[in-house]
Order: C-alpha cells, then structure tokens, then sequence
C-alpha cells in the first residue's frame, strides 16, 4: 500500500480522505499534515477514519518541516488538500513535497463531488474577502422570496472535538455561543434570518441533513475552495481591488473556470483599469460565464460623523486574505470618522498577527482561544477611540467586554451592470426545474 500524507488546515483535507481514501485496499494515509489550525486530541479517531487506531495529525510552519515530516512518515504521495493560496505559495508546498522524494497529487472536483437529490445552488469565490457572503445571503433572500427553504452548508470550520462535531447544524442564537468568531461571523446572520447553516466533518451526513431541511440546498463557500457537493448553479465572486488574483490563486481559479456566472464586487473603489483588467481575465479563463459587475455598499448604524473610531474588521480577511482593510474602514472614511491605529496599542497574539501580516490600521477580529479574545479585550481596552466600529459579521460584543460604544457596519450587494441576483436564480430555478 502506498504511503499518502495529507495536507491542509481542517476543512478540505477530512473531504478528501473521506471521499478517496476511506477504506482504499491501495492506499494508506500515514497522517494529515495541518497549517493554520490546531486541532484538538491530535488525531483523525477511528469513528470518522475507519482506522483502529485513528490518522496523527501533526502541525507544520515552514516549508522545512513539511519536507522533514514527509521523510520521517516515509510518505509516497503527499496530496495538497486546503485553499486560498497563490501560486508562489502552492509552488512552495510542491517543492517541499518533492525535496522529500514524495510525489505531490491534487484531487479536483472529479473525485471529490458529492450528488444532492435537491438542486445545488454554489457560491464560491477566488480569494477570501471578495464578498461572497454578501452574495450568499441575497441569494438565499432571493430563493425566500420564491417560497422555497433554503438550507446552507458552509465549508468546514471543525475547531471543537470531531467525533461531537461530525455534523453540526445552527438554527438560534445560542448554538453559537461555544464558536470561533470567525465560525460567528460566517453563521450568525443566517441565524438571525431564520435559515439553518449547516457544518461539519463528514460532508456525507452534512448533506443529508441540510436535504432534509430544505428545497435547495446552499453551498457557501469557505476559504475560497471548490464545492464539496456538485452543482446546479455556481457563481464566483472576484474582486477588482485584487486584480490578477482571479486567475493567481488556487484553486480561485478552478472557481473561475467552472463558474456559471462571475460576480465582479468593489468595481467603483477598484479604479477603471483593475475593472478591466479582471474582466479581461475572466473572459480568458471562463468565456462562456455570465458576468456581473457590483458593489458592496457600506452603512453604519450610528453617526461616527467627527469620532475618533477603531476599526474591528473580520480577521480573514485581513489577515490571509491579503487585504490592509475591508468594509469597516471604507464606511469610516465614507461616514468622516477619523480612524485610530490599534498597531502600537496591540498586546499578545494580536501583536503577533500585526508582525506576521501586512494588516493595516484595522483590528482583525480574532477569537479562535481563550488568550486571543483574552488579548483582543485587552487592545481594544487600550485603544484611545470614542467608538469602536464592528465590521465582522460576528456579534463580537457578546463575547468580549468592549468598555466603548460601538457602532456597527452593514454591506448589501448594488448590482453596477451585468446580471442581478434576481436573474441568476431565474436560469438556476430554470435548470433546477423548479419554475
């Protein structure tokens, strides 16, 4: 049997074994091999893996250690199984994998769909913080309107113990309590919507149960990645702030290219030429997709008219996602609210993000542990702001002590020209059958 290691950071790299490699006679997964995300009991157990003894999971930090890991574990074939990376970083990995004699694999699509016996309706994007979940949610407004349930599934978020969190459904308030933010800030306004979210470990019973809750079924799409299950409908969200990175990025670009319609967002901050520059690229990688050009409008929920503010922004995007701000800070300028720096005021694992990230003057919302909402309470406390402006989705403020009024932003999708959300459902009901 061959040695395989997988690589990835709790969401795609469980799928994959899953779907591949769960109960192979030609393969042998030796271990996962995680970036990014602590998991708890370090161990795949034998429940979800099939294996008496369960699948190690080990954590790696450098390019070095990956390639020390794939030699000590004798590995075969390692398989790259996690998303939102450009292409210098997946050249990294590659080279890492074959400096320790391995072979370097992907399973795309092909191999890992999952069919639903309800229509699929996906939303994906090419990097994280284009606005997907903006889309999502008109989508699913959309999809209300027409009378039909609609349950959502988000990409894998398994940060608790796995074998309790083998599928996890969130339909009030408090199902979210014992969450991440950044699990908050990607559930909890469907929450408030009244829709159910679905996660999980095994995507199998994940899809069985949101079939069981809805008409259709909602693939929104985390981390950037390609739909676990196979799709009626796919729409990607692609940013013009980013240019390039729709077709830079993996597996954006598989997105890109398989998508049924391309939704541009942030087209009138992005600036004429990186407008046309995306809208070239999509037309390269993907001729046969509609596409849509919009933006994302921000509101807040009080006057900041005059304040000094500090902006908490949702932590991927800034942080991974490779933007210096996002929503919060664009409504702060709009509103002529004077942003306050929290970078000499960090303390902890916050200042340590601001070292490892080109983070502007924003705070990255981080409340994965104890310390970082621990160290999160403790900067905003030292901040010399009059409001401290919320732009993550999460409802951080009933997690952590913010001793300052807040103020919170709002985005809603304002279609520029192109196809609306109205009209995308239209062609995906059409296909779907359900007109």
């Amino acid at each position: 049997m061959r040695r395989v290691a997988i690589i990835g950071a709790a969401g795609r790299d469980f799928h994959v074994y899953n779907t591949v490699y769960r109960g192979s006679r030609e393969y042998r997964v030796v271990a996962f091999l995680m970036t990014q995300i602590p998991i708890p009991n370090r161990r795949y157990p034998p429940s979800l893996s099939g294996v008496p003894e369960g699948i190690p999971i080990y954590t790696w930090s450098s390019y070095e250690e990956l390639t020390r890991y794939l030699r000590e574990l004798r590995v075969d074939e390692a398989v790259l199984a996690y998303s939102d990376l450009l292409y210098e970083e997946v050249g990294h990995i590659i080279s890492a994998v074959l400096a320790s004699g391995a072979t370097f694999k992907i399973h795309g699509p092909g191999d890992t769909y999952l069919d639903s016996i309800k229509p699929v309706f996906a939303v994906t994007a090419t990097r994280t913080g284009a606005g997907k979940s903006t889309v999502s949610r008109e989508v699913v407004r959309e999809l209300a309107a027409r009378g039909l349930k609609t349950a959502v599934v988000r990409h894998p978020m398994p940060y608790r113990d796995l074998e309790e969190g083998v599928v996890e459904v969130f339909t009030k308030p408090e199902d979210l309590d014992k969450l991440t933010f950044e699990e908050r800030e990607e559930y909890e306004q469907y929450v408030e919507m009244g829709v159910p979210v679905l996660a999980g470990v095994d995507y199998g019973q994940v899809l069985r149960e949101a079939e069981r809750r809805g008409d259709v079924v909602l693939w929104d799409g985390g981390n950037n990645d390609f739909p676990f299950f196979r799709p009626s409908f796919m729409v990607v969200v692609t940013d013009a702030r980013r240019p390039g990175h729709e077709v830079g990025s993996f597996p954006g670009e598989v997105n890109l290219r398989i998508a049924d319609a391309v939704i541009i967002t942030k087209v009138s901050d992005a600036g004429r030429e990186n407008v046309e520059r995306v809208v070239a690229n999509v037309k390269r990688a993907n001729p046969r997709a509609s596409i849509t050009k919009a933006d994302l409008e921000v509101s807040v929920d009080r006057d900041i008219s005059g304040k000094r503010v500090l902006v908490v922004e949702d932590a991927p995007t800034v942080t991974h996602g490779g933007l210096p701000y996002a929503a919060g800070y664009i409504a702060a300028v709009k509103y002529g609210a004077e942003v306050v720096d929290p970078r000499p005021y960090a303390v902890g694992v916050v200042k340590k993000i601001y070292e490892s990230y080109s983070t502007g003057p924003v705070l990255p919302s981080l409340g994965y542990t104890p310390e970082q909402r621990r160290d999160l309470e403790e900067t905003i406390r030292r901040v010399p702001a009059d409001v401290v402006l919320l732009a993550t989705p999460a409802r951080v403020e009933r997690v952590v002590k913010i001793d300052k009024p807040t103020a919170r932003v709002y985005w809603s999708l304002k279609v520029v020209e192109g196809p609306t959300v109205k009209e995308l459902v239209d062609v995906f009901l059409e296909r779907a059958s359900l007109r």
